[in-house]
């Protein structure tokens, strides 16, 4: 066994390899495998919780560096850095391997999360926070990636499983760390508070994660693809978000953006599909069925978690009429469906001929969750909506853990940093566009009444909420007609080499994993 795993030029790869992905892991120590693995899943509670754990302190951050009117800005600063990032990340570990990238990463976040609790003033706590935003993107482009390099095909399933519930214990846990935090030792802790955590994780990560060693070299990356992504995606997000922050569409501030953002897109497919050795995102991915399908489904199952995440809390303390706290612990269904289910969901997957039927029933749970939603009315009793949270949670625990695993499964190891990361991009773009998007039909049945919940009638805010999650159900419909036209493909190892048996196409370059 090698210490370093070999990885040819992904140029010579060729067309993706469906259901035929590489050995990875197959050789890696169970000791090492395990402190690998502690080491993911700790880099991901740290990037997850990092995203919730700032809500909570906010009121506190904007009382002491006095900008009230920049308090969305820090949480799309942070957005916006991370999505831009991502399918960067993704391709790079894919050409020079993951550790790298993974310890930038954590470095990167280290030191961002100090100068995050040192800002003076609100500006600073923007710009830092959108710093901080691309470190934690570079390590979600290649936490869910790595598995591939530690685990067999046969025990990704599982794995992302669980590591999708401790993305989910972290949304439990973010908000009520934060706010006990800020309460007893001032918000700066709520950063600072990541230095030995990170610290702990780098340890792990030199110690454990196998290292692929490239043949390539900073000139084979695609600089004009990246400058052109990054041209193109910093604006649209910029502008759903502030589509989504109550700017009309049709205003300058939300308009301009997502023009110039449109049309850098056109550019960039133009430059990726037609120039590129080594396309910042292979175009050619979106040809290969599992993978394309599997973007739809990301993006849909992750539309309707941040859906209910960001209005039901309103359908409970306006329409309900139940406090703030209390809401908040309506919502707990929804968060311990999303931690119990996902690793039960990754052994089915692996189980079930018929997978996508599994993916069926995932968006027909979330569809019919919302469409429960609608029902809900001043006189309905509480177990409803807790319960439409059960059918939402299910459904979202079921759908994050396949569509990283089967778009794993649909190509080759070489491009896996890439289709990981993609999928992973398509979340989190998901969640600015569900909030711009259906805070439009909100704005828009409400007479786009100021003063929050309290300046709209109760019927009236009864009737536009029904209205949102309709059509909501209506959009994650998306998702489930595409799981109707996935094509399956074996998320098993393949066959070993020997034996009369068929070799591997040369496609699919042989890998071992390190020690």
């Amino acid at each position: 066994m090698s210490d370093e795993t070999q990885q040819s030029s992904p140029a010579s790869a060729g067309a993706p390899g469906p259901g035929m992905p590489g050995p990875g892991g197959s050789e890696l120590p169970p000791n090492k495998r395990l402190m690998a693995t502690a080491a993911v899943i700790l880099a991901l509670a740290l990037t997850s919780i990092d995203v919730s754990v700032v809500s909570t302190a906010m009121p506190h951050i904007v009382g002491d560096l006095k900008g009230l009117g920049l308090y969305a800005w820090v949480g799309v600063s942070y957005g916006v850095g991370a999505a831009v990032v991502v399918p960067i990340g993704g391709k790079l570990g894919d050409m020079f391997g993951r550790k790298p990238f993974l310890l930038a990463g954590l470095l990167g976040f280290l030191a961002s999360s100090w100068i995050c609790g040192a800002s003076q003033n609100m500006t600073q706590l923007i710009v830092f926070r959108g710093l901080q935003g691309l470190f934690g993107g570079l390590l979600m482009a290649n936490i869910f990636t790595v598995v591939a390099d530690i685990y067999p095909p046969a025990s990704r399933a599982q794995i992302m499983g669980v590591l999708f519930s401790v993305a989910g214990l972290s949304m439990v846990v973010g908000p009520p760390l934060g706010g006990l935090i800020t309460d007893h030792i001032g918000w700066r802790w709520i950063f600072y508070v990541n230095v030995p955590l990170v610290a702990l994780t780098v340890v792990a990560v030199i110690a454990a994660v196998p290292y692929v060693r490239s043949h390539l070299s900073w000139r084979d990356i695609d600089f004009p693809g990246v400058v052109v992504l990054i041209t193109a995606l910093v604006p649209l997000l910029i502008g759903i978000s502030l589509a989504g922050d109550g700017h009309a569409w049709g205003s300058a501030e939300v308009l301009a953006p997502v023009i110039v953002g449109a049309v850098m897109l056109i550019v960039f497919y133009l430059v990726e599909s037609r120039r590129a050795a080594n396309p910042v995102v292979p175009v050619e991915l979106f040809k290969v069925n599992q993978f394309s399908v599997m973007t739809v489904v990301a993006f849909f199952s992750a539309f309707a978690m941040m859906s209910v995440l960001f209005y039901v809390p309103l359908l409970y303390q306006g329409v309900l009429g139940v406090s703030a706290g209390f809401s908040g612990s309506l919502v707990i269904p929804l968060t311990l469906a999303l931690m119990v289910v996902p690793p039960i969901a990754g052994k089915v997957l692996t189980k079930v001929p018929r997978y996508r039927f599994v993916g069926t029933f995932a968006f027909a749970s979330m569809i019919g969750g919302l469409l429960l939603l609608t029902t809900v009315d001043p006189h309905t009793n509480h177990f409803w909506p807790v319960f439409s949270m059960v059918l939402v949670g299910l459904g979202i625990g079921i759908a994050f853990p396949m569509a990283t695993t089967v778009a794993q499964s649909s190509v080759s190891m070489q491009q896996i940093g890439a289709a990981t990361s993609q999928v992973q991009f398509w979340r989190m773009v998901a969640g600015p566009v569900s909030i711009a998007v259906l805070g439009t039909i909100m704005s828009g049945t409400t007479g786009g009444a100021k003063g929050g919940a309290s300046a709209v009638s109760q019927d009236a805010l009864t009737h536009s909420l029904h209205q949102l999650f309709g059509v909501c159900a209506a959009l994650v419909a998306i998702g489930l007609l595409a799981t109707l036209v996935l094509k399956e493909i074996p998320l098993r190892p393949m066959p070993k080499m020997g034996g009369g048996r068929k070799k591997k196409p040369a496609a699919e370059p042989a890998r071992s994993a390190a020690g």
